[in-house]
């Protein structure tokens, strides 16, 4: 039998999309199922159009990081609106590559993991294979409407939440086309059981081996602001200590590792270590990202997220979904930290958060495949 071809889409900005299409296909490999799996990095079958990339040499998938990592996040719903325009103009032109690539090539499905270019992945495959179905699996617990995720040509729906599961039928989708899923998808390393020697893995870092440990983590790129959380912690001089990843932004790092500190702080960067240091933590403090969140509850850790002008459009949800899921605190500022952790140290408070995180189980990676193949067996033949 012919393995079937499928087309995983992603994109760079950020790092979720990415993360999240390598994590499925592993899952998908783990299982066994006769599939090919092309990753397939939309900026690169599009960068002909990149009108930032000819002007300074610098991708528009590196300009989103360099939002991020910076902190210039201020305005983002208005620029998003400005990229729409953009994505409008570039629409014929896009479909044109995207008709070409699937023409060369075509799969026998196409899973798109990206948000905003559905449309002309839509029509471009149409129209270079036609009669191939396509998917798209939201990485966002909801859709920020217009024209993010979910959009009217959307073939098949994949939402990890029931909020954007009604988002797609309120614009008119039927049930028989949106999945629900249990969650975000997370690497499988989340899901191993493994046993740690907590307090011997924190002394190995430098910590202390008994007291409250935070990690502190905003995203691949890191933040500004995880200097002024350590520091505003460390000024309220509460019994704890930090583990801050600091993702790939080293001039961070360097200017943590400067700081003096009080309270013990394990810097660290880049890691594909996550799961590891969740295991030494009590509690999490960082952005409201859907993937960054959903590992932590992975882990039975509370949350502490910002919600303000600052925060991406599309994960302001995320931080309301915290509260009402009672598995952490969400606040209005940073400025702020130093009670808020006090708050959710509290024995109480910090019993009832973890024990609501414990009833979350999240299987979204695992349950993916199954719904991919049966969209599969639903393609009409020829």
């Amino acid at each position: 039998m012919t393995p079937r071809k499928l087309d995983f889409l992603f994109f760079d900005a950020g790092g979720g999309h990415r993360s999240a299409a390598t994590a499925l296909k592993q899952v998908i490999e783990e299982q066994g199922l006769a599939w090919q799996i092309r990753l397939v990095n939309l900026q690169e079958v599009l960068d002909s159009l990149d009108f930032l990339r000819k002007v300074t040499g610098v991708r528009l998938e590196d300009v989103y990081n360099l939002l991020l990592k910076k902190g210039w996040t201020l305005g983002t719903p208005q620029l998003l609106k400005v990229l729409h325009a953009v994505i409008r103009l570039r629409h014929p032109a896009q479909v044109r590559l995207l008709e070409a690539f699937w023409r060369r090539d075509p799969p026998d499905l196409a899973v798109s993991l990206i948000p905003n270019f559905n449309r002309a992945l839509h029509e471009g495959l149409r129209r270079g294979a036609p009669g191939v179905p396509m998917v798209t699996i939201l990485t966002d617990l909801a859709d920020y409407p217009p024209h993010l995720w979910i959009e009217p040509e959307s073939q098949y729906l994949i939402c990890g939440t029931e909020r954007a599961a009604g988002q797609a039928r309120a614009l008119g989708h039927d049930d028989a086309r949106i999945f629900r899923t249990s969650g975000m998808i997370l690497n499988p390393r989340f899901y191993e059981t493994r046993e740690v020697d907590r307090e011997r893995e924190r002394e190995r870092l430098g910590l202390k081996p008994d007291l409250p440990t935070g990690l502190v983590l905003f995203g691949g790129e890191g933040s500004p602001a995880m200097l002024g959380i350590a520091r505003r912690l460390d000024a309220a001089a509460l019994p704890l200590q930090l583990i801050v990843v600091c993702g790939r932004n080293r001039e961070l790092a360097e200017r943590l590792r400067r700081a003096r500190f009080r309270m013990p702080v394990f810097i660290e960067g880049f890691t594909r270590e996550v799961p590891h240091y969740m295991r030494l933590s009590d509690f999490f403090i960082g952005k409201p990202g859907p993937g960054s969140i959903s590992e932590a509850l992975q882990m039975k850790l509370p949350v502490i997220v910002e919600r303000n002008a600052w925060t991406l459009p599309q994960e302001r949800y995320n931080a309301d979904w915290v509260v009402e899921k009672q598995v952490g605190i969400a606040l209005k500022s940073f400025r702020q930290i130093g009670s808020a952790v006090a708050r959710l140290l509290e024995p109480e408070q910090y019993r009832r958060f973890r024990a609501n995180a414990a009833t979350l189980e999240n299987r979204a990676v695992f349950e993916i495949p199954g719904i991919l193949e049966e969209i599969l067996c639903r393609k009409p033949p020829g």
